[in-house]
């Protein structure tokens, strides 16, 4: 099978002039480097594509693919994510994770939270910022978190997304207003532990790779899981394996957002307890980072026992069942 794989280098952007946080979300060049090695291995012709323009140009020339491993992230927009599989669609191609509706919702964390609240699953209380003025009157009580409502990568977020008044809100809305142009989100704090859900497959298929609980060594990593935390994570976090048939009211409510979003062949789900130890919804990605060593994904898929290559073997195996299925339903 001649697979493209799609993917946006870090590299590339930071020596395009952007700044290492603009870029966290972007790939180091060993992940393709390792995807195509995986695949390779179980007997494809892998192709590197690249990120978005570079695939408009194969497109146009003529390439095709019987299947695209993407894990493009995009630049520009509150869908950047979609924008490589909006055109697969257009092209006819089966392609590896989510579709455009999902992974647009999903980087949008406000909307992906109104549609998990409207299902009646627990999330934190929360408004969402456009603008820079606050309304008149508060409609949450402190303390709050307020992060980026349409980054990834703990963008945004630090010691200092924790507010415990109305002044700390102010001063923190106008610092992420010089950094960030998107929408805000304003949510209740969370002050229990927090922990990472990992998920392979799609709708009823679909089930709990693993749980990893995230223990930060410091205070201030615990307030707040973000951008150097991740970065840093080999000092300032450690990752705990849940052991299975623990935490179960977790892996269910991670499941259920899993499927109510639709998510395809895999995800990660952060999740967090209240201050009486219920779950509550944090976020999902369903483009999780599959870094060969360092992203959540791939760490709980080895406390599994699994190798990368089974990682890739089994998102790789999802799409294709998809693939065929949706194949199947036009004949």
């Amino acid at each position: 099978m001649r697979i493209g794989l799609t993917y946006d280098l870090r590299e590339s952007y930071l020596a395009a002039g952007h700044t290492e946080e603009e870029t966290a979300e972007f790939d180091r060049p060993e992940t393709p480097a390792a995807i195509r090695e995986a695949l390779s291995g179980f007997g494809h012709e892998v192709v590197a594509v690249g990120s978005l323009p570079a695939l408009v140009e194969a497109l146009a020339r003529g390439e095709r693919y019987d299947l695209v491993f993407n894990i493009a992230e995009g630049l520009r927009g509150t869908a950047r994510e979609s924008q490589v599989p909006a055109l697969l669609d257009a092209y006819g191609i089966p392609y590896t994770f989510s579709g455009p509706l999902t992974l647009a919702l999903a980087l949008h964390k406000g909307h992906a939270k109104r549609i998990v609240q409207d299902a009646g699953l627990p999330t934190s209380p929360f408004f969402v910022l456009k603008g820079q003025e606050l309304p008149e009157t508060v409609p949450l009580d402190y303390p709050l978190f307020v992060k980026p409502a349409a980054e990834g990568s703990g963008m945004g977020i630090d010691s200092d997304s924790r507010i415990d008044n109305r002044a700390g809100l102010e001063q923190r809305i106008r610092i992420l207003r010089t950094r960030f142009s998107g929408p805000l989100l304003v949510e209740r704090y969370l002050p229990g532990r927090e922990f990472t859900v990992g998920i392979l497959g799609t709708g009823q298929s679909a089930r709990v790779l693993g749980i990893l609980e995230i223990d930060a060594k410091t205070p201030e990593d615990r307030a707040a899981y973000g951008y150097l935390a991740k970065e840093e994570y080999d000092t300032r976090i450690d990752y705990r394996p849940v052991p299975s048939g623990q935490e179960p009211a977790v892996a269910a409510l991670a499941l259920a957002v899993h499927r109510l979003l639709e998510c395809d062949d895999a995800s990660r789900v952060d999740i967090r307890l209240d201050g009486e130890d219920r779950p509550l919804f944090l976020e999902i990605n369903p483009l999780a980072g599959i870094h060969p060593l360092r992203s959540d994904l791939v760490i709980l898929a080895r406390a599994q026992g699994w190798s990368y290559s089974m990682l890739i073997g089994a998102i790789l195996e999802s799409a294709l069942s998809r693939s065929a299925a949706d194949a199947s339903g036009r004949t």
